[in-house]
C-alpha cells in the first residue's frame, strides 16, 4: 500500500470511526422518543433514496448484474438490517457505552470467519492488533462485567449484533463486484428497508407515535447522512482495499468515540479504564495499518 493510499485509508478511518462512534449516543437519543426498530425504518428508504441520487449524479450503475442479486441481499440483510435492529434493541437493554463495547468484538469473530471462508492468513501482527483491540474492549467494560452477568439480555443482543456484521463483512469480501460500493450501499439500503418495515407494522405500530421533536429530528437527519449515508459508503470502499479482518479492527475507532461522545453528551461516567482502553485501541489501529518493513 502506496503512501497516499495510506493516508486516504487512515482519512477513511478516523471518519467512519468518528461517525459510528457518535451515532451510538444518537439512536440513544433518538429513542426517548420513537421506539427503536422505528428509528431504523425511517432511516433506511431516507439513507437508500439519497445514496441513490448521489450515485446517479456521479454516473454509477445502479442495475445489478442477475448473479449479484443474493449476495446483495444476504449482505445487505446482514451489514445493515441485523446489525442495525439488533443495536437498537440492545440499547433499550443497556447503556450505549457498554452496547458499543460488546458490539465491536466484531473484529475477532471477523478475522476468525476470514479465516474460515476467505482463506486469509492470521499473521502475527493481525493477531497480535486483535489482542490489543480487544484488550481495549475489555477495558472499556471493566467494572461492569457482574451487572452484565446479572441482566444478559442486551450482551446476548449485542453479541448476535457483533455475530451478524462479522459475517456480512466476510459476504462482501468474498466476491469481485461490479457494482460500486456506493451503488451497493443504495441496494443494502434497499433490502433492509423492505426488511424491517414489516416487522415495525407489526410490533411497534408507528403511527401512532406523536411526531418527535425538532432536536430528534435534527438528530435522525445526522443519523441518515453520516453513519448511514457516508460511513457505509466508506466501509464499503475499505472493505474493498483491505483484507476483511484488518477492514474490522480499522472500525475499533468507533466504540472509543461512541464511549468518549456517551460522557459528552449522555452524562455516562468518564473513568481511568475508558482513558486505557483509548490508548489500547489507537494502538490497534496503528499495528494494523502501519506499512509492513520495507513496504514503499
Amino acid at each position: 500500500m502506496g503512501g497516499g493510499s495510506r493516508y486516504g485509508t487512515a482519512l477513511i478511518v478516523l471518519t467512519v470511526g468518528l461517525l459510528w462512534g457518535l451515532n451510538w449516543p444518537a439512536v440513544k437519543f433518538m429513542m426517548t422518543e420513537l421506539p427503536p426498530l422505528t428509528v431504523r425504518a425511517l432511516a433506511f428508504p431516507m439513507a437508500a433514496c439519497l445514496l441513490a441520487l448521489v450515485a446517479l449524479a456521479l454516473g454509477h450503475r445502479l442495475l445489478p448484474p442477475r448473479e449479484e442479486v443474493p449476495a446483495l441481499i444476504r449482505t445487505g440483510l446482514l451489514n445493515v438490517f441485523a446489525f442495525n435492529a439488533l443495536t437498537s434493541i440492545g440499547q433499550t437493554l443497556t447503556e450505549a457505552s457498554k452496547a458499543a463495547i460488546v458490539a465491536y468484538t466484531m473484529p475477532a469473530l471477523t478475522a476468525v470467519l476470514a479465516a474460515i471462508f476467505l482463506k486469509e492468513r492470521l499473521t502475527s501482527r493481525r493477531v497480535a492488533a486483535l489482542g490489543v483491540g480487544l484488550a481495549g474492549l475489555a477495558a472499556l467494560g471493566w467494572g461492569s462485567y457482574a451487572q452484565v452477568a446479572a441482566a444478559p439480555a442486551g450482551l446476548l443482543v449485542m453479541l448476535l449484533a457483533a455475530f451478524c456484521w462479522a459475517l456480512g463483512n466476510v459476504s462482501m469480501k468474498a466476491r469481485d463486484w461490479a457494482l460500486s460500493p456506493l451503488a451497493r450501499t443504495v441496494w443494502f439500503f434497499v433490502v433492509s428497508t423492505v426488511a424491517i418495515w414489516p416487522v415495525v407494522l407489526v410490533l411497534e405500530e408507528p403511527w401512532t407515535v406523536p411526531l418527535p421533536s425538532a432536536p430528534v429530528l435534527a438528530t435522525l437527519a445526522f443519523h441518515v447522512l453520516g453513519p448511514m449515508v457516508v460511513s457505509y459508503t466508506l466501509f464499503a470502499v475499505l472493505v474493498g482495499r483491505l483484507p476483511a479482518s484488518v477492514a474490522a479492527i480499522a472500525t475499533l475507532t468507533a466504540p472509543v468515540v461512541g464511549v468518549l461522545s456517551s460522557i459528552l453528551f449522555l452524562g455516562e461516567a468518564a473513568t481511568a479504564a475508558k482513558a486505557v482502553a483509548l490508548v489500547l485501541i489507537v494502538a490497534s489501529i496503528a499495528m494494523t495499518l502501519a506499512p509492513r518493513r520495507g513496504a514503499s
